[in-house]
């Protein structure tokens, strides 16, 4: 990745990569950005439609949001407004899972004027992002540390959908907040207990236990307090396209969350089709890995609490993670772009690894917040 161009109050990038990610600390920042070349090379050049879709959805939650595209959409000017929140509907695209819109607003709602309450239809799983599962257990425990009051915090799945027609419905509430708190969180726990989900929608309801089975069969290995469910969704609440998948979430002693999940694939896409069995031990193998990756949150919470690290009171956080990500190495540096935010990274290993030898290694993120304050909060 390119380090970006400051021309006045704008900062220039090349390219589709990290879009997302530039956009939102764009409005945080009330810092313009200017993006050239997005898929200048492609048979199709420019935006795709679920990037355009992230914009509308950026703009229904600000006031004053300037957004120029070229002819052919390769060229992006983001001027951003306030961020105003409150109640709105959106239609997301089917290209991408309501898990791709949603990390916008954990990030975004805690800093608006009103208290968030959105609405989003389309995809809830798919292979590419976080699923609506995901959001509601892990992500949400990550955000739920930065947040002293977190009653208001909410997210309802209405209705599951699955690609390539979606129908799926989820509501997310969040509070407003004049500051997030710095956290120091090191010691991950151990695993007591593992829980579950498996749906199935517009296919035989044996299929989520088929699931289930799989799963547990290779999980009772490890550890015995294990409880999966089977969601078994019928008329209007199960969306529009047939399909199934499972998710898996892991707690610890000290409150963390691991999180994972299969989703099966679709046949019209000319994808191979999904075998039930085969799900279940891919999701279940890939919470142990998940597990064994540690740190106190897993690797897709990672970039959450990097953000709201950063973004802090003006005191010291620091967190253990398992191995960064591309996504999280992404944010590490637009924060230091946006903000000049710089974390200090270091290897860690807790007194239990040196004894055992287990787990991988360990990553110590440290950083002193900016200070962000939410000037649109009305103050009593």
């Amino acid at each position: 990745m390119t380090t970006a161009l400051v021309k006045g109050n704008v900062l220039l990038y090349k390219g589709s990569s990290f879009l997302k990610q530039r956009l939102i600390l764009s409005i945080l920042s009330g810092k313009c950005v200017k993006i050239n070349e997005i898929r200048a090379l492609d048979d199709e050049p420019g935006l795709r439609e679920f990037e355009v879709s992230l914009i509308r959805l950026l703009d229904k939650i600000t006031n004053g949001t300037v957004v120029e595209l070229n002819e052919t959409g390769t060229s992006l000017y983001f001027q951003p407004g306030l961020l105003y929140g409150g109640t709105t509907e959106h239609d997301c695209s089917l290209q991408r899972g309501i898990g791709y819109y949603l990390e916008a607003l954990f990030i975004l709602g805690l800093f608006c004027k009103q208290p968030i309450n959105v609405t989003l239809r389309g995809v809830t799983s798919n292979n590419i992002d976080p699923s609506v599962d995901l959001m509601k257990t892990s992500m949400m425990q990550t955000l739920k540390k930065f947040v002293l009051d977190d009653d208001d915090l909410d997210l309802k799945i209405k209705k599951r959908g699955m690609r390539p027609l979606g129908g799926g419905e989820v509501v997310f509430k969040c509070p407003v907040r004049k500051q997030v708190r710095p956290i120091q969180f090191s010691e991950s726990g151990m695993v007591k207990r593992i829980r579950g989900t498996a749906y199935a929608l517009r296919v035989s309801p044996a299929i989520a236990n088929r699931m289930v089975d799989t799963a547990k069969g290779v999980l009772l290995k490890f550890i015995p307090d294990i409880f999966i469910s089977t969601d078994q969704c019928k008329g209007k609440q199960t969306g529009k396209s047939p399909g199934f998948g499972i998710h898996l979430m892991a707690e610890t002693t000290t409150g963390v969350i691991y999180s994972a999940e299969q989703v099966s694939n679709v046949v019209t896409d000319g994808e191979e089709l999904s075998i039930p069995e085969d799900l279940g031990v891919a999701a279940a193998q890939r919470l142990l890995y998940e597990i064994y990756l540690g740190g106190v949150t897993d690797s897709t919470s990672q970039s959450l609490a990097i953000v709201n690290m950063a973004l802090g009171q003006k005191d010291v956080s620091k967190i253990v993670i398992g191995p960064l990500t591309d996504y999280s190495i992404g944010f590490l540096r637009h924060l230091k772009e946006f903000f000049g935010v710089t974390f200090k990274i270091e290897h860690y290993e807790s007194d239990d690894e040196n004894q055992t030898g287990t787990g991988s290694e360990k990553v110590l993120l440290t950083c002193v917040g900016i200070g962000y304050t939410n000037l649109s909060k009305r103050t009593i």
